[in-house]
C-alpha cells in the first residue's frame, strides 16, 4: 500500500510517510506482518491511534504496521461479581470504555475520553483520577521480536509503573521487551447501571462530587469527559489545543526531602512506599521472628503543570515564529497550532524542560514515545 504520511494518522499531527506502511485487520494479518518485517531485519514500529507519538520530520526508514484490529469478547475465568474481558489491541479505547459503562461494567470509566487503542494502554499503564490499567489489567497476549511466539503473559510480568512498563520506548531508546500486544484482557467489576456511592476520594474530588452523593458510571463518564474537554483533552478537529499528544510530561515523582526544597504552595501527593521488600535473614541467625518493615524512603508525586507554569511558560506560550504552542487551556499539552513541524514541539518540549531545570531543579521526562527526534 502507498504509505500515508504520519502527521495524517497521529494526533499531534507531524510525521512524514514511512518507507513502507502495512495495514493489519485481523490478529493473524499483524502476526504475519510482524514476521515478515522481523525476517527482513529493517527498522519497524507499530502504531494504533497515534495519540502518543511525537515524530521527526524525516521519513522514517522503515516498516509502520498499522494495528487495525477490533473486537471485544467476554472471557472466562473471573472472580465473583466480576466479568474478564478480552479486548483486541486496536479497539478505540474511548468506545471501549463507553461500552463497559453501559453494560455496567466499574473499574475504567474514569479514563474515559483518552485517545487511542486499547494495546497502548498497558505498554502506557495509562490512567486518570485515580484509576490506572494496572488496577483492572489480567494479562496480554504478546507476540515476541526474539522468538516470533505468541504467549499470554501476566500483566504482573509486565513491569507496570506510574505511565510506563517493559513494553515501553523510553523516549527514542528500546524497551526492555521487545514485543507487542495483540489483546489485553480486563476483569471489571459488574456494578450495574444505577447510582450508587463513589468510595474514591481522589476521583470523588476530581468530579466535585460530594462525600455521601451518589452516582453512576455514565454519570462519572459524562463528568470526566467535561473536565477533559475543558483541558482541550478530548479530540476536536478545530480546536488546535487537542492536536496534542495529551499530557507530555510525566508528573515526576520525587524523594521528600527533594519535594521539601518546593514552594510550600507546589500540590503534593504522597506515593504509597513499598511495604513489601525483599529481607535477607541468615539461616544460622533465623530465630523465628521477622524484623519490622521500614520503608527506605516516601516519594512524593508533583504536577508537572504547576511547574511548568512557575518556571515561567504560561498557557498559550509559543516560541518566536513556531507554529507549536502551549495549550490555552492546559500548560502540560503541547500542541499543533497549524503546520507545525516535529522539530518545532520538539525544539518547544526542550525550552520547557529548561526552564523548569533551571527554576526547580527537576528535569521533565517525556510522555509520549519518541521517533526519529530527541529532546
Amino acid at each position: 500500500m502507498t504509505a500515508i504520511p504520519l502527521s495524517q494518522l497521529t494526533t499531534l499531527r507531524v510525521g512524514a510517510a514511512p518507507e513502507r506502511m502495512v495495514d493489519a485487520h485481523t490478529r493473524e494479518e499483524l502476526v504475519a506482518a510482524l514476521w515478515d518485517v522481523w525476517a527482513d531485519g529493517g527498522e519497524w514500529m507499530v502504531l494504533g491511534g497515534g495519540s502518543n507519538l511525537l515524530v521527526g520530520d524525516d521519513p522514517f526508514p522503515g516498516t509502520v504496521v498499522r494495528i487495525l484490529t477490533r473486537g471485544v469478547e467476554i472471557a472466562g475465568g473471573a472472580r465473583e461479581g466480576f466479568v474478564r474481558v478480552r479486548v483486541e489491541a486496536g479497539q478505540n479505547w474511548d468506545e471501549l470504555v463507553a461500552w463497559s459503562v453501559s453494560q455496567g461494567l466499574a473499574g475504567i470509566e474514569a479514563m474515559s475520553g483518552i485517545p487511542g487503542t486499547a494495546g497502548a494502554a498497558p505498554i502506557q499503564n495509562v490512567g486518570a483520577y485515580g484509576q490506572e490499567i494496572v488496577q483492572t489489567l489480567v494479562e496480554v497476549d504478546l507476540v515476541d521480536e526474539r522468538t516470533g511466539e505468541v504467549s499470554a503473559v501476566p500483566a504482573g510480568d509486565l513491569g507496570l509503573g506510574p505511565r510506563t512498563s517493559v513494553l515501553k520506548r523510553h523516549g527514542g531508546g528500546a524497551p526492555e521487551r521487545e514485543a507487542v500486544v495483540l489483546s489485553l484482557t480486563l476483569e471489571l467489576e459488574r456494578v450495574g447501571t444505577g447510582e450508587r456511592p463513589l468510595h474514591d476520594a481522589r476521583l470523588r474530588t476530581a468530579i466535585g462530587l460530594p462525600d455521601g452523593a451518589e452516582i453512576s458510571l455514565a454519570g462519572i463518564r459524562d463528568r470526566v469527559l467535561a473536565i477533559r474537554a475543558s483541558k482541550g483533552m478530548v479530540l476536536d478537529g478545530p480546536d488546535p489545543d487537542t492536536h496534542s499528544a495529551g499530557s507530555f510530561f510525566q508528573n515526576p515523582i520525587l524523594p521528600e526531602s527533594v519535594a521539601r526544597t518546593l514552594p510550600d504552595d507546589c500540590p503534593r501527593w504522597a506515593v504509597e512506599p513499598d511495604l513489601d521488600p525483599v529481607v535477607v535473614i541468615p539461616l544460622e541467625s533465623y530465630d523465628g521472628a521477622l524484623p519490622p518493615v521500614v520503608s527506605s524512603r516516601v516519594d512524593v508525586k508533583v504536577p508537572a503543570a504547576w511547574l511548568i507554569e512557575h518556571a515561567g511558560v504560561s498557557k498559550g506560550f509559543r516560541l518566536p515564529h513556531s507554529r507549536a504552542g502551549v495549550s490555552t487551556k492546559h500548560a502540560l499539552a503541547l500542541t499543533n497550532r497549524g503546520g507545525a513541524t516535529g522539530g518545532e514541539v520538539a525544539e518547544l518540549a526542550r525550552f520547557i524542560q529548561s526552564r523548569v531545570a533551571a527554576e526547580f531543579g527537576i528535569v521533565l521526562q517525556p510522555e509520549p514515545v519518541l521517533v526519529g527526534v530527541e529532546l
